[in-house]
C-alpha cells in the first residue's frame, strides 16, 4: 500500500447538494453547475479523516475515497 489517497468522483451521480465541501473545503470544490470536483490528485496529509467524512456524507454517493 502506498499510503496515498485519491478521490474517486462519479460526476453523473453528483447532484450539487455541496456537503462535500462544506464539510471538506480545502478539498472539495463545486464548479458552476455544482458539480464536484478536486484540484489535487492526492489526498493532503492531514485532510484524509475529513475526505473521508465528506465522501461519506454525500447523498447521492457519488464520491470514494480509495488508495492511489
Amino acid at each position: 500500500m502506498s499510503g496515498k489517497l485519491k478521490v474517486v468522483i462519479d460526476k453523473a451521480a453528483c447532484c450539487g447538494y455541496g456537503v462535500c465541501a462544506e464539510i471538506c473545503p480545502d478539498m472539495y470544490k463545486l464548479d458552476g453547475n455544482g458539480v464536484v470536483y478536486v484540484e489535487q490528485e492526492f489526498v493532503p496529509d492531514g485532510l484524509e479523516a475529513l475526505a473521508r467524512e465528506g465522501a461519506e456524507a454525500c447523498p447521492q454517493s457519488a464520491l470514494s475515497v480509495v488508495d492511489a
